[in-house]
């Protein structure tokens, strides 16, 4: 198998450990085939878009859902690195309001699999870190939605001084900082 599935305290949530062969030139790993990741997270998956973003250090993205038309993700990081928060909406999950964080960065390869009816969202660790992820829906504007990223009820642990963060350094949109919080969706 090319690649080892690491559980995760929420069902559902998925932390792909690819297979990279390397040596004196570089390396090589395969980064997705179909069969094996069906197998991998014991259901059929297909993806419909790809999606690429690139940010600097300090950069919050999310947390983002769609309404309807909800989008499985398949995440990975190619350059710099991210804190990765996916949070549990699945309205009868045990675990509806939890969340699980990663980091997920070039040099370690993770990948990180998102389904349907999860919040999600990465605050970026340096600068220059581009993220990729597959969707298995399109984008769909009019049905957009989202949990601010300090919602008390969800409580997630950005790890900020960890990261070396002060407070008021992150930057987000004016769309995420208006978010609401989960107990007003």
């Amino acid at each position: 198998m090319k690649f080892t599935k690491i559980a995760t305290p929420i069902e559902g949530l998925v932390v792909i450990e690819p297979v990279v062969f390397g040596d004196a030139r570089g390396f090589f790993m395969e980064t997705y085939a179909k069969r094996e990741f069906d197998v991998l997270l014991g259901e059929e998956v297909t993806f419909v878009q790809d999606n690429h973003s690139k940010s600097r250090r300090g950069v919050l993205r999310g947390l983002h859902f769609q309404r309807r038309h909800a989008q499985g993700k398949l995440i990975r990081v190619v350059a710099g690195a991210v804190y990765d928060i996916a949070v549990d909406l699945r309205p009868d999950s045990p675990t509806r309001g939890r969340w699980y964080g990663i980091e997920l960065t070039a040099e370690n390869k993770r990948q990180f699999y998102v389904p349907p009816q999860f919040a999600h969202g990465f605050l970026t660790l340096v600068n220059d870190t581009e993220f990729l992820y597959k969707c298995t829906d399109y984008y769909h504007p009019e049905f957009e939605g989202g949990v601010r990223w300090d919602d008390p009820q969800i409580g997630v642990d950005w790890r900020l001084a960890h990261y070396g963060f002060q407070p008021g350094e992150l930057l987000l949109s004016e769309k995420d900082r208006a978010l609401p919080l989960l107990a007003e969706l």
